[in-house]
């Protein structure tokens, strides 16, 4: 298996994520996108010490991007949702 904080990379601190947050008990993150659903769900309970319902991945392209007359691509990467049990919690915007 591999190492928790090698498979969660980081949270998606957007707006829609904190809707999500909000409103429907729903973590988002960017995660390895070698890493399935099973080893996301152990990793967050162990990271953050909740329980989770289930998890959702998506793999998103990378944009296009140009620097003048230079075309290139972002990376790909992979965004997983993670639903909570009721009355479990992780805020970030307090830890900053």
């Amino acid at each position: 298996m591999k190492s928790i904080y090698g498979i969660i990379k980081k949270p998606c601190l957007t707006e829609k994520g904190m809707t999500l947050q909000e409103e429907y008990n729903h973590l988002v993150f960017k995660v390895d996108p070698r890493a399935n659903k099973i080893e996301i769900k152990q990793a967050v309970e162990a990271l953050f010490n909740v329980e989770v319902i289930k998890v959702r991945t998506a793999n998103m392209h990378g944009k296009k991007k140009r620097l003048g007359r230079y075309a290139g691509r972002r990376s790909d990467w992979k965004k997983a949702i993670v639903s909570l049990v009721e009355g479990h919690s992780v805020d970030f915007l307090e830890e900053i």
